[in-house]
């Protein structure tokens, strides 16, 4: 039978119940506008009932409070991320595809076309004016024009490469310190949350950092209970938080938590002959790691995945984009053999397997692999057709090189002008003998049009219209009978006024063509910069100097001949333009839907999630009637009491 004061233990548990709803409101709207806040709710239960053996049977008990809990429907968190990581990717995409447009847009004075269509009014000049000085000098000033639009557009896209470098930096900063603030919640949330109670904050605060982390990266989450091994029913109150990152990576396991590091390229170890110096790899290391550590030591991030998602994907497509022509081959798996070859009169002991040949002074022990060793090259067979063109060539002159599952360097390579390239290895790096009968990669397949493809289809251009107008040049004759010279060349180095000679640029350059011109060092001849009167106007030196058959021939080149993807010279920015302009139609178009959509599913998360002041008045006045009247019933019976106890006397 309950004892007289029941009543009050009852009322005492609604106005318990009803100060924890009042609380919990007001927290709510102290955090209406705190950006990740869920709504919480009191979360309550009628107490077990009292069994009074009456007819009745039992008596309720009142109210019991069993939780604060948050509001939050995770289906709509995944939905949220998932569009995060596309939203992340395709904004940094037509960002930087924007300044790229930007940078090859003609504006009517400065741009390719218009440059291309003065010099090719003064060309038409130097014949109608009879090959005056005045005119070839202009024609060649043209030409100077067209040399320093690409310098110029060569080194802005560079300087954006390097923006974007910085930024993948950054981005692999942030996913490591996201990564240390997780694991410290997580354990901040296990010691809370074994007392039995639910740590409603920092749960908000984890779960922001994981959307912030899913804009950069593909994010994947799982929280599972900890269960004791020796009770296995009993609820431990600690759970186990992970999280993927780009599909594979295990970035947070509970407490503990891996980074993401960017490390630096070596000067000696490119990939793409374009690119700029410190492009950084990233790597994946334990939270141990420190700036100084042994890099090698750390494992391979793969960047050529296609689930990174996010930010990081966007600025790789942009920074290493290069339409998937990357070079690759295969070395070839033949017998063993060991012969003797003299080299400038001396005697190497060379030991071949497959493509792979090692020359040693002296003899060869296979227990002693490096010992007395002379030389290494590598032979490479390619089956990809823009391999066999050094017009579209874009191995650097030495670089990083990977042979089946290792990555070693090479101080420069030559191309057989068929189907084979060879790479001379740098001894001093060299730690083994690169495998036969394997694969062979310098960079790796990046699908998109990136800041490398657009370099590429710049070089393209330039070697194939030099190749043209030098072919033309080389064998006419200027007005005065003199031999012709090429006018198109590039300097050896960008900070002397040395430049390739013609020779260089064909019969000694090793099958490789034009392949040392490039946007940054594309220039005219000197030669023909100090005098315009050198330009070969005639084809015949028997004729006199009004014949102008050359000029005819270099202006078939440039309005009729295809040079560049299947069109004139006057149409490369037609064609590169074209590129450039539906990529970020492409990354625009994506990047308002998703920037719709996370507009649409932050609205339903926050219809569930978010704080409703208006919802959170009507309940203000609901708790506040709620413990108005426990407190008045608890009232009513204290004047019961004070009646039977003090008022009532036998």
């Amino acid at each position: 039978m309950p004892s007289q004061f029941f009543g009050l233990n009852i009322a005492g548990s609604g106005l318990r119940a009803a100060n924890a709803a009042l609380n919990t409101t007001a927290n709510n709207i102290s955090n209406a506008n705190t950006n990740g806040y869920s709504r919480q709710k009191v979360t309550q239960a009628a107490s077990e009932a009292l069994r009074v053996f009456s007819t009745y049977g039992s008596a309720g008990s009142g109210v019991d409070t069993i939780s604060i809990d948050r509001v939050r429907d995770s289906f709509y968190d995944v939905k949220y991320r998932a569009n995060e990581t596309l939203l992340g990717n395709y904004s940094q995409k037509n960002y930087y595809n924007g300044l790229i447009e930007e940078y090859l847009d003609d504006d009517g004075t400065t741009g390719f076309s218009s440059l291309f269509n003065k010099m090719q009014s003064s060309l038409e000049a130097v014949k109608i004016a009879a090959g005056t000085t005045e005119t070839k000098t202009t024609f060649i000033s043209g030409l100077k024009s067209i040399t320093e639009y690409f310098n110029n557009t060569y080194d802005r896209l560079q300087s954006e490469q390097f923006d974007v470098n910085a930024e993948v930096k950054l981005c692999a900063d942030r996913i490591s310190s996201i990564a240390q603030e997780v694991a410290a919640i997580n354990k901040q949330i296990n010691i809370i949350e074994m007392t039995g109670t639910t740590a409603n904050e920092l749960r908000d605060k984890r779960d922001l950092l994981v959307d912030e982390l899913s804009k950069i990266v593909a994010v994947e989450t799982k929280e599972d209970p900890i269960v004791d091994e020796t009770q296995p029913d009993r609820d431990t109150g600690a759970t186990r938080f992970q999280i993927w990152v780009a599909g594979a990576y295990q970035l947070v396991d509970t407490y503990e938590y891996k980074k993401l590091i960017a490390v630096s390229r070596d000067d000696d170890g490119a990939t793409n002959q374009n690119d700029i110096k410190g492009l950084v790899d990233l790597k994946w290391g334990s939270s141990q790691y420190k700036d100084g550590d042994n890099v090698k030591e750390l494992a391979d991030f793969s960047m050529d995945s296609m689930l990174i998602g996010g930010e990081l994907q966007g600025l790789l497509a942009i920074r290493d984009g290069n339409n998937g022509a990357y070079f690759h081959g295969k070395t070839e798996s033949d017998t063993s053999t060991e012969t003797t070859e003299t080299i400038d009169g001396v005697a190497y002991t060379v030991v071949t397997k497959g493509g792979v040949k090692s020359y040693y002074n002296g003899s060869y022990s296979s227990n002693y692999p490096l010992e007395n060793l002379a030389k290494v090259t590598v032979e490479v067979k390619v089956d990809a057709n823009y391999l066999k063109d050094m017009a579209q060539c874009a191995l650097p002159i030495d670089g990083s090189i990977r042979v089946g599952a290792k990555y070693y360097k090479y101080d420069s390579w030559a191309y057989d002008g068929d189907s084979t390239y060879q790479f001379t290895m740098d001894l001093e790096s060299l730690s083994s003998i690169p495998d036969s009968g394997t694969t062979v990669s310098v960079g790796y397949a990046n699908s998109y049009q990136g800041i490398p493809y657009y370099m590429e289809q710049m070089n393209e251009w330039i070697r194939r219209f030099s190749d043209s107008m030098n072919q033309i040049m080389t064998t006419g004759y200027t007005s005065d009978s003199l031999e012709g010279v090429y006018v198109l060349t590039g300097a050896m180095d960008m900070n002397s006024a040395a430049e390739y000679s013609y020779e260089q640029l064909t019969t000694l350059s090793e099958n490789k063509g034009y392949y040392t011109l490039r946007g940054g060092n594309f220039t005219v001849s000197s030669v023909l910069m100090d005098n315009a009167d050198r330009l070969a106007t005639k084809s015949d030196v028997t004729e006199g100097e009004s014949e102008f058959l050359n000029i005819e021939r270099l202006m078939d080149v440039m309005k009729k001949k295809k040079i560049f993807r299947g069109a004139s010279a006057g149409e490369f920015l037609t064609k590169v333009l074209g590129d450039v302009a539906l990529n970020k139609s492409n990354s625009q178009t994506l990047e308002e839907t998703y920037l719709s959509l996370e507009n649409t599913i932050a609205n339903q998360r926050l219809s569930d999630t978010g704080v409703d002041e208006d919802e959170e008045a009507a309940n203000l006045v609901k708790f506040q009637n709620a413990y108005n009247l426990s407190s008045k019933m608890i009232q009513v019976l204290s004047e019961i009491y004070d009646r039977l106890i003090l008022q009532t006397g036998v």
